[in-house]
């Protein structure tokens, strides 16, 4: 069996005040579960920086479709400048559980964490259990909380048939 490599680097030094702050700040906001999750943002962000830096000296061609597949996830890139400046907080914003909390689907964005880890939300018409799925544009407005089903004894209870049974259970238990 292959072991996967991490996707994310912790911080080279780890007790910086400034950056533990900064750290518990974004954890607050947008409902983190640890801090490994900022990490791994910051990477992608990195792997979008250092992808813009290989595509600098490349035709417009190819740097429009990585700029059209940016757009599509939601970030607001137009050149290789916008794609250098992106920040953390600009991929936290596209996070499933931020755009719940903004729709006001979920009072809180722990809330929303939590109905996405118990499978309450589609997407799409798709379950979505990872609170890190980064919302296209073309979904966004597709998200819906899933319908609760009626089970077969509160049916039977709607339509009086259980509620008789019992009745006459109780009855024969009397005499």
């Amino acid at each position: 069996m292959i072991k996967k490599k991490k996707l994310y680097a912790k911080p080279r030094k780890m007790y910086q005040s400034q950056r533990i702050k900064e750290e518990n700040e974004l954890v607050k906001t947008y409902g983190l579960k640890n801090k490994r999750e900022i990490w791994k943002t910051l990477a992608k962000t990195n792997y979008f920086r250092s992808r813009a830096k290989d595509l600098a000296k490349k035709p417009l061609e190819e740097q429009e479709v990585f700029f059209n597949k940016l757009r599509a996830i939601g970030l607001k890139v137009s050149t290789i400048a916008d794609v250098l400046s992106l920040k953390v907080e600009d991929l936290l914003n596209r996070r499933l559980t931020t755009i719940i909390s903004q729709r006001k689907v979920a009072s809180t964005v722990k809330q929303a964490r939590q109905m996405v880890v118990h499978k309450k939300v589609l997407v799409d018409g798709k379950v979505i259990n990872s609170p890190s799925y980064l919302v296209p544009i073309a979904f966004e407005n597709s998200i819906h909380l899933k319908e609760k089903k009626k089970t077969a004894h509160k049916i039977k209870e709607e339509n009086g048939e259980v509620k008789q049974n019992n009745e006459m259970e109780m009855e024969a238990e009397a005499r």
